[in-house]
């Protein structure tokens, strides 16, 4: 376990350089280089070598798309859903931010997706990750609820999830004023996010609040180990590489011992016994890759249903960035057919 080292494999790049860069769009198939390729031409620089402040400001995957889009004279307006409202969420560290994407209805409440971004729990924010929550109510016809939370450094482990578990516990009280059912729940997340989802998931457990129906973990960061084959495969890839991820980490814990905490340590410490059946979606070109492989085995081992697929041609980040990407629209229909099973909804009533 080493996230709390820094450098990097011996022999390999840091990321630092623009080499790296084109090595991830040359791997990636080729829609998604050119999303990469425009990453790296809007000037965006791995977070490892930036401050806070520089990280939180510099263009997204989300630019990037945009960019591609403007280029081929494809609309850059976001996917419509019927109605979206910005959200308060009361704690006792103050508000949470929150925004709901809410379908058209059909007869009675919707099924309600918890979400979370991802950014390691330092950057990014619920704009950042729109395009996914809205994929996530289009393609399910669910009522989508993407939670913020408070980021580091100036909040640190576990400030995050414990916001995340608030915000599940709000959303079930107010699921009938969102349109949604109570009982038919998800929890959903990408990157950091899915960590959050899942711990969120072992806290409902622990405190038996009413169990979620599924798990979506979209190339959820489950362990502290940073020489598993995919951070050794891909240590300088964009927009993430070992750097960036030992960047986030030296910035959201406090010491060491956090590292061992199961929130973080999932594969490594946690108990993943009774948790809801889960989807994994991973992408080749991804430190983050064997995290998730790791993690179906651990939750089928622990009798959790569990379904775990990569697409090796696409890099972190992909998930949102349909239609320029069409592995985005695979996976986000994949997920969906994943969603409406577990919610009890078939495919043909969307």
């Amino acid at each position: 376990m080493d996230l709390a080292g820094t450098g990097t494999v011996a022999g390999a790049s840091s990321g630092a350089g623009r080499p790296a860069a084109l090595l991830s769009a040359n791997k990636a198939d080729q829609p998604m280089g050119s999303v990469v390729q425009a990453l790296i031409d809007l000037g965006a620089k791995p977070v490892s070598t930036l401050t806070v402040e520089q990280a939180r400001r510099q263009p997204s995957m989300a630019d990037a798309v945009r960019r591609v889009q403007a280029q081929q004279g494809v609309p850059t307006t976001p996917r419509p859903v019927a109605r979206v409202q910005d959200l308060s969420i009361p704690s006792r560290n103050g508000p949470i931010p929150a925004r709901a994407y809410i379908p058209e209805g059909g007869r009675g409440p919707l099924p309600l997706i918890v979400y979370w971004h991802g950014g390691g729990w330092v950057i990014a924010d619920l704009d950042t990750y729109d395009a996914s929550a809205r994929a996530l109510a289009a393609e399910t016809g669910a009522v989508v609820l993407s939670c913020h939370y408070r980021q580091a450094p100036e909040h640190k482990f576990p400030a995050a999830h414990d916001d995340a578990l608030v915000a599940y516990a709000w959303a079930l009280g107010a699921a009938q004023r969102l349109g949604a059912d109570r009982r038919r729940v998800a929890l959903a997340g990408e990157s950091a996010g899915g960590n959050l989802a899942i711990a969120t998931a072992m806290g409902i457990r622990d405190q038996r609040l009413p169990k979620p129906a599924h798990m979506l973990l979209v190339y959820p960061v489950a362990g502290t180990d940073t020489r598993t084959p995919s951070y050794l495969e891909n240590t300088a890839a964009v927009p993430l590489g070992r750097d960036d991820m030992l960047w986030f980490v030296d910035k959201v814990t406090r010491s060491p011992l956090d590292l061992q905490d199961p929130r973080l340590d999932v594969v490594g410490k946690a108990d993943l016994r009774g948790l809801p059946p889960a989807t994994i979606i991973n992408a080749g070109i991804d430190p983050l890759r064997s995290d998730g492989e790791m993690l179906a085995q651990k939750l089928q081992a622990a009798g959790v249903p569990v379904v775990q697929r990569t697409w090796p041609g696409a890099t972190h980040e992909f998930f949102g960035l349909a239609p320029t990407v069409p592995d985005a629209t695979e996976a986000q229909r994949f997920t969906a057919m994943r969603l409406r099973d577990a919610f009890g909804v078939p495919m043909a009533s969307l």
